[in-house]
Formats: structure tokens, C-alpha cells, sequence
């Protein structure tokens, strides 16, 4: 074989290797791939059926059912409802009125069962010491205008 053609084939074998590595990482992307809905889009039909998603909104108060360690809590987004079941410790900022993420998929009674549940906290969280820190700048703020 000239050096040419074994220049061509290791290029040819090396695109070829580059080709199906780049097949097998977008694959794995896909499937690994969650989207997310709110309750308005599930209940428009626009969520998948058999595959994992999350939905996300505000646990509706009074909701929330607790039967050992399965719960079974309604997310509203205000305008559409959604059944949630889940069997797992919840997060400790898990409470009514307070907004969720739940991932999982329907099962075949169509009921959302999540298999993880991630409690958010609203866009004015702060650390206790930065909270801290400004409580007092304004202390000082305060009497330095009393002087």
C-alpha cells in the first residue's frame, strides 16, 4: 500500500470514528433529555406519555395527602390542577402554597407519579448572613440620619 492511500484510510477511519462517537454522545443526550411543562400544557395534551418529564408550580393548599412515606399533593399554576403522587422523603422547603418541580412520568391509570420532587424558594431568598449583614447596614444607615 502507497503512504498516500494509508494517509486517505486513516483519515477515512478516523471521520468514521469521529462520526460515531459524535452519534453515540447525542444519543445518550437525548435520552437523558427532561423537559419541562406546566399543568396548563399536560392538561393541553402537550406533555409525553410514556416518557419522564417535570411539571412545575405551586403546591395548591390543602392538597397535600401524606400516607407513610407516599404524598399526594395537587400543582396548580393557577389555571389547571395536577395529581401528584410521590413515595420518597420531600425536601424541607416542601410546604403548601410554595413552588415545585416534580419529575417523573404518567403511569398506566394516567396518574403523574414523580420519582424526585425539588422544592424551589421564591426569587427574594437570601442567605441568613447576607440578610444579616443588610439588616445592619441599615441599623447604622438609620442613625447615622438620626444625628
Amino acid at each position: 500500500m502507497k503512504p498516500r492511500h494509508k494517509r486517505a484510510a486513516m483519515i477515512v477511519g478516523g471521520l468514521a470514528a469521529l462520526g460515531l462517537a459524535a452519534y453515540l454522545v447525542l444519543n445518550a443526550f437525548e435520552s437523558n433529555l427532561v423537559f419541562f411543562f406546566s399543568p396548563t400544557q399536560v392538561a393541553a395534551g402537550e406533555a409525553p406519555k410514556n416518557r419522564t418529564f417535570r411539571i412545575g408550580g405551586l403546591v395548591k393548599e390543602g392538597s397535600v395527602k401524606r400516607d407513610n412515606l407516599t404524598v399526594g399533593f395537587i400543582v396548580t399554576d393557577t389555571a389547571k390542577e395536577l395529581a401528584v403522587s410521590y413515595t420518597g422523603i420531600l425536601p424541607d422547603l416542601f410546604k403548601e402554597g410554595k413552588g415545585v418541580v416534580a419529575q417523573g412520568k404518567f403511569d398506566a391509570g394516567g396518574k403523574f407519579v414523580a420519582s424526585e420532587v425539588l422544592a424551589k424558594h421564591d426569587e427574594n431568598y437570601m442567605p441568613p448572613e447576607a440578610k444579616a449583614a443588610l439588616d445592619q447596614a441599615q441599623v447604622q444607615k438609620t442613625i447615622k440620619s438620626l444625628k
